[in-house]
């Protein structure tokens, strides 16, 4: 079952701003520079400063040998906005955030589950894959 959004309609016009409508935000264009990332990027690592979880899933893939792309949005205190806008548009209720080939598969938790299964490898391996089979037009 999807997730339900509030729909816009249902929202008062004076806090769309506030709430992240509108091209110029700062939550529109973080998103963007998510999606963005987790597009151009085998492996995109989405987190804050000071938080260790961030720091560890980090040290746990660059133990793996897994190149990764790493977007830090803030601390405790700043870029909260920032970053609750990336919580509500993946679903995903903590930091980090991983991406694999696009894929949100958790944070260190569920990277550290995969590393061990073998399972990141695989999915590493099915995009490198996929990739040597699209012809150059």
């Amino acid at each position: 079952m999807a997730r339900e959004i509030l729909d816009a309609s249902r929202i008062h016009t004076n806090i769309h701003q506030k709430l992240g409508y509108g091209k110029g935000s700062d939550a529109v264009k973080t998103i963007q520079q998510v999606r963005e990332g987790a597009e151009n990027n085998a492996v995109l690592v989405v987190g804050m400063r000071q938080n260790p979880v961030c720091k560890a899933v980090q040290k746990n893939l660059s133990k793996a040998e897994v190149g990764f792309k790493y977007l830090e949005y803030g601390s405790y205190l700043s870029q909260w906005q920032r970053r609750l806008a990336i919580k509500m548009w993946s679903g995903w209720p903590t930091f980090p955030m991983v991406f694999v080939n696009g894929v949100l598969v958790g944070g260190n938790h569920e990277v550290s589950g995969l590393l061990a299964s073998g399972e990141f490898t695989a999915m590493l391996q099915q995009s490198a894959v996929s990739n040597s089979n699209v012809k150059a037009g």
